[in-house]
């Protein structure tokens, strides 16, 4: 037996698929990002709450518990961080770094795949927000 967990757009969530959002927006720069750990090559799917794409290289995964792993893809992946979505299929409830992911893009009306990228390990992050200068 196949399972199939897609990571699509939240609009999705209402035909009853397992998906997530990305954020549409990251402030990643609003904060020091700090590692914790050593990487990991797996997580499980069914801990994951949602995403944020960072960049055409980086997507955090946000985690049920509040923790979240950085996973940084080993090449870009074109139009990663302009769509910010993808999807994935495993046959287990782990997502691995061994794992493809593809980009997904919303034209006219419909979803469609664009290029397949591999994923990278998982690194558990604590973003701390950086002070405001006072000006």
């Amino acid at each position: 037996m196949r399972f199939q967990t897609p990571l699509i757009l939240a609009s999705v969530l209402a035909a009853g698929s397992a998906a997530f959002a990305a954020d549409r927006a990251s402030d990643d720069d609003k904060y020091e990002i700090r590692e914790i750990g050593e990487p990991e090559s797996c997580i499980m799917r069914s801990s994951i709450r949602s995403t944020d794409v960072i960049d055409d290289q980086t997507i955090d995964f946000k985690m049920r518990n509040g923790d979240i792993y950085r996973n940084r893809l080993p090449s870009k992946c074109s139009g990663l961080g302009f769509e910010e979505a993808f999807s994935y299929k495993t046959s287990t409830n782990r997502l691995c770094n061994v794992d493809i992911i593809h980009v997904l893009s919303q034209t006219g009306g419909r979803l469609d795949t664009r290029g397949a990228c591999g994923l990278g390990k998982f690194q558990k992050i604590e973003k701390i927000p950086k002070e405001k200068s006072q000006d």
